[in-house]
């Protein structure tokens, strides 16, 4: 009997080390909280208390992913992730739009703005970890996909040159 290798990346895990999350919100204790229910993950973690603070930690640290409050003051969690996912630099980054608000009008206009995931407020630590882990490993997954591409472009371009 031959021994079956289990397909590769299914529980792996490997690149939550290499990730970096990004926490908006403007309530302290919220922030606090969803630090608390990361901190199991390798994941590195960074802060924002607004909108504004967000584009400029986002510029600094490039997160992977980012857990965003809709309301705050300065600009909105909606207004975050249009400008986020407008920019051909920042939108392939996970979004997670973490809210007290449940209204279909909401979450419709959440998914109009380019969120990736939403979870309502208040937060369930095993719902925020297992959406974190699929966000991360989308982002990961994407970013293999893209260097795979970037080296069959450059062989094909090789092969003309050669040929």
């Amino acid at each position: 009997m031959s021994e079956q290798n289990p397909p590769a990346n299914v529980n792996n895990e490997t690149f939550l080390p290499q990730s970096t999350v990004l926490i908006v919100d403007d309530n302290q204790q919220n922030v606090e909280l969803l630090q608390a229910f990361l901190e199991s993950l390798p994941v590195r973690l960074v802060t924002a208390a607004d909108g504004v603070e967000a584009l400029e930690k986002v510029e600094q640290h490039q997160p992977d992913l980012i857990l965003l409050d809709i309301m705050m003051p300065r600009m909105s969690g909606f207004q975050v992730c249009r400008k986020l996912k407008g920019d051909p630099k920042t939108r392939d980054i996970q979004i997670l739009m973490v809210t007290a608000l449940n209204e279909l009008g909401d979450i419709e206009e959440a998914t109009d703005c380019g969120t990736d995931d939403f979870v309502s407020k208040p937060v369930n630590k095993f719902e925020l970890l297992t959406r974190v882990k699929s966000l991360l490993r989308v982002r990961h997954l994407k970013g293999e996909l893209e260097r795979a591409l970037t080296y069959l472009n450059e062989i094909e371009q090789d092969e003309e040159t050669i040929g």
